[in-house]
């Protein structure tokens, strides 16, 4: 196990590292002028010069990514433009209200779409099956901003049920900010519920064609045991991995969510930087974001290795 947690960990370093270079580059052929942007467009092509110089953007590229990426692992991630405060205080606070929108998420339809799909499994061909994959395929192919626009009208605005902006009170309780979250993570469940019930269906599956679950049948085993011991146990590790990649999504990926329901999360802060011409915030966020896909896909990883003995035994 721990060959398979390093070399886990050096892919996910060496990834992470060509992330950072993407970008930093990608974060430096922004249209607009960092300077002109800070200044305004009244400011004396010497004054933005000289804001330029003082803040290192007429270095050449190797040696600003190189400072850039030891004042990012050192904890010294700069100020923002558009803000005026610390990117690193911003960036973590965005990131704890992503966490909060995700965990309702992933909470509620988790549980839901494992049993969902193991339902379908264990009726191959049947009107559960049929039902539950037609419904999973159909949410799946429904984009976050036309399911949040629906729900927006129908529980926010007409029946009032919902409050149509995610965001809440600092000294808001567990259920007041389940309130206001809950609508937003609704197009985020419709998305993960496809992807989630069809891995656990397909793993179900696997194990339903198995030997041992029919000698366990055979046997006359109850059915309610043979389930928890035998098809759970198998058929989740393939979800896991599912479970895990969705996570790095939810975190740093819902910038139509976010912005349709006006949360101030990592997406929409990536978003805000991009047209600001936020340089520090941009490539902070960035990096961030790839840190936690690489991190949600690490312990995906280490989930389906302590599930599954031979692939943590195996040559890779």
């Amino acid at each position: 196990m721990r060959r398979f947690l390093l070399r886990r960990l050096g892919l996910m370093l060496l990834t992470l590292l060509i992330v950072s270079l993407i970008i930093f580059i990608l974060s430096q052929v922004v249209p607009g002028d960092t300077g002109r942007v800070i200044l305004g467009p009244y400011a004396s092509k010497a004054q933005v010069a000289a804001l330029d110089h003082r803040l290192g953007y007429d270095r050449a590229l190797p040696v600003r990514y190189v400072d850039w990426l030891r004042q990012f692992v050192t904890g010294h991630w700069g100020t923002s433009f558009l803000y005026g405060t610390s990117v690193s205080s911003l960036v973590g606070a965005r990131l704890v209200a992503s966490l909060q929108l995700a965990a309702v998420a992933m909470v509620i339809i988790v549980p839901f779409s494992i049993m969902a799909g193991v339902a379908a499994g264990l009726r191959e061909g049947g009107v559960t099956d049929r039902l539950i994959t037609t419904v999973g395929l159909s949410l799946t192919a429904i984009p976050e901003f036309v399911s949040g626009v629906i729900l927006l009208v129908i529980f926010g605005v007409s029946l009032n049920l919902f409050p149509v902006t995610a965001q809440f009170g600092p000294g808001a309780g567990i259920l007041d900010r389940i309130h206001h979250l809950f609508l937003a993570a609704v197009p985020l469940m419709f998305v993960l519920f496809g992807y989630i019930a069809r891995m656990a269906r397909s793993g179900t599956l696997e194990v339903v064609e198995s030997p041992y679950y029919r000698t366990a049948v055979l046997k006359g085993l109850p059915r309610r045991r043979i389930v928890w011991r035998y098809v759970l146990r198998n058929a989740l590790p393939p979800t896991v991995t599912v479970v895990g990649v969705q996570l790095g999504f939810l975190v740093g990926g819902l910038v139509v969510v976010e912005t349709l329901f006006n949360y101030p999360g990592l997406g929409s802060l990536l978003l805000q930087a991009t047209l600001g011409h936020d340089v520090p915030t941009l490539e902070a966020t960035a990096l961030v974001i790839g840190i936690i896909i690489m991190l949600s896909n690490l312990l995906a990883d280490i989930a389906y290795g302590f599930l599954t003995p031979r692939v943590r035994l195996g040559p890779y």
